[in-house]
């Protein structure tokens, strides 16, 4: 499953003809760090020695300070910005980025399952789900029809992610999917309901899903069924896009955080700590640039290469007689 199919933009589907990414040089982490008890509590039981040395070898650059009920995660807003896309309102429109036309309208539909409970509604993506490709395009071929008579052109583009252009997209404020994954959709509904026509668009996907016999056959199969859609990445941009590499992302971390799988995050964590980092430790060490961008729920921060200069250089060598302090310090502060 690549980074786009569920809320981090696939880059080389982008711009292709953006050049290719120097892995080396920038590693952005998403979900370096998460707020839940369980990921916090795991947090103080990492050993991450290779982190806590390159941390003190660079320097921190100023933070994206921000809160969990934010409309896009810490990790999209620092690839956004990185590749010079808007993030006004918390909304960054990454399908008009990754569209042919990207001064039109455009969104993302991914079906996904409302999972309705006591006291809340918690939304499953399809790719949580295990929505095939066939039943994921007999559901794209219901709706769509409907969306072509409100001036939404639906083009399928993968079993979790469906391609939406059109006018009514234009000012849609609406949630990532990553920040809304596995969480109660309360916080964010309004921002997709604001709008009576995508209002009536759910509706209407939620009847035409019920008695789909994709769903029959699911609900048979005992699979969580597919009984609506949510809406993300929307917007157009006023210009085209300059080319910029994009930075490495690895995607371990943020696939088990998107699952609360809190033991495979944790091992996650050691994997890239003794390959990536050491590799970018290597690199620091030998003098050659590089650039660290961890991310939470709630912050991103950067670090970058000190500057020169005497004075630079007397402190961080002062910093570093004090010890590289252990690097969950950092991560919990994300």
């Amino acid at each position: 499953m690549g980074p786009g199919d569920c809320g981090i933009p696939d880059n080389r589907a982008m711009s292709l003809s953006r050049p290719e990414p120097d892995p080396a040089q920038h590693l952005l982490v998403p979900f370096a760090s998460a707020s839940a008890p369980e990921c916090q509590a795991a947090l103080r039981e990492l050993a991450l020695p290779n982190l806590s040395a390159l941390l003190a070898a660079l320097a921190p650059q100023p933070a994206d300070s921000g809160d969990d009920q934010a409309f896009s995660t810490p990790h999209e807003r620092a690839l956004a910005r990185w590749l010079g896309l808007p993030t006004d309102d918390g909304r960054i429109p990454w399908a008009a980025a990754a569209g042919e036309q990207p001064k039109q309208p455009q969104a993302w539909f991914t079906p996904c399952h409302f999972q309705v409970g006591m006291d809340q509604v918690t939304l499953l993506p399809s790719d949580q789900i295990g929505l095939i490709d066939a039943d994921s395009r007999a559901l794209f071929d219901a709706l769509a029809p409907f969306c072509a008579e409100d001036g939404i052109d639906l083009t399928y583009e993968s079993a979790v992610r469906w391609h939406a252009q059109g006018e009514p997209l234009r000012d849609l404020i609406c949630a990532s999917l990553d920040r809304v994954s596995g969480r109660s959709v309360a916080d964010w509904t309004p921002s997709q309901g604001h709008s009576p026509l995508i209002t009536r668009l759910q509706s209407e996907a939620q009847m035409l899903f019920y008695t789909h016999t994709v769903n029959d056959r699911r609900e048979a199969d005992r699979a969580y069924i597919v009984n609506g859609f949510w809406i993300h990445g929307a917007g157009a941009l006023t210009s085209l896009l300059a080319p910029v590499a994009p930075p490495t992302q690895p995607d371990a971390l943020r696939q088990a955080a998107l699952r609360a799988d809190w033991a495979t995050w944790r091992a996650a964590w050691l994997v890239l700590d003794a390959g990536a980092i050491a590799q970018a430790l290597q690199r620091v060490g030998q003098g050659q640039p590089f650039t660290l961008t961890l991310c939470g729920e709630r912050s991103a921060q950067t670090w970058a290469p000190p500057p020169s200069g005497l004075g630079p250089r007397i402190g961080r060598f002062f910093h570093l007689l004090r010890g590289a302090p252990p690097a969950w310090k950092t991560l919990e502060t994300l």
